[in-house]
């Protein structure tokens, strides 16, 4: 069996639904064992950006906001969208300033990730921001945001007690935790 050939047979393709952050598309074709099918999918024109912002004594910045499509409060990593022909660490750049006001000396990728792959293509990218300064942060309008500071070890049991359930926000909190345990974290 070949992994890299879509089993697929796709027919046609509509847009359902479209706006400036996402599109909705119907496929209609053969399934893999050959009968008709249908799929839709979640087309998304952002890359999903996490930044992870870890001080000196190993306090992580925290970011809370209400989410409109879960009608809940989360508390997450600084992150957000970058158009998908901009360098990630550009768009990284720019969540962090404008969510928290910190600017960093030193930036690494950490994790990559496909957020939803059986209704989406989105894709996300979390770095590790190091060497933090405070300038004024700088929200977009659509957001009503709380920071907050917290020793790294307390965002990871708040993920532990579900408290963070944000997957890019679990999925880096977690990571770092890794890396710290593997003694790949300078401090």
């Amino acid at each position: 069996m070949d992994t890299t050939k879509n089993p697929w047979t796709i027919h046609s393709r509509e847009t359902k639904y479209d706006n400036n952050w996402i599109s909705v598309w119907h496929h209609e074709g053969l399934n893999p064992t050959g009968g008709q099918g249908i799929y839709g999918v979640v087309h998304f024109k952002n890359q999903a950006i996490g930044v992870v912002a870890l001080d000196e004594e190993n306090n992580i910045y925290l970011v809370g906001q209400y989410r409109f499509p879960l009608e809940q409060y989360s508390w997450e990593i600084p992150e957000g969208g970058g158009p998908l022909g901009e360098p990630a660490l550009d768009a990284a750049k720019r969540e962090l300033l404008e969510e928290t006001g910190l600017v960093a000396r030193h930036w690494e990728v950490i994790t990559r990730l496909a957020l939803s792959n059986s209704v989406s293509d989105e894709t996300g990218v979390v770095f590790l921001a190091r060497g933090l300064e405070q300038r004024q942060a700088e929200p977009e309008e659509t957001e009503q945001l709380m920071v907050k500071k917290v020793p790294f070890e307390e965002a990871y049991r708040m993920v532990d007690r579900f408290e963070i359930t944000d997957s890019l926000s679990v999925a880096a909190i977690q990571k770092v935790k890794l890396m710290m345990y593997e003694g790949l974290l300078n401090k």
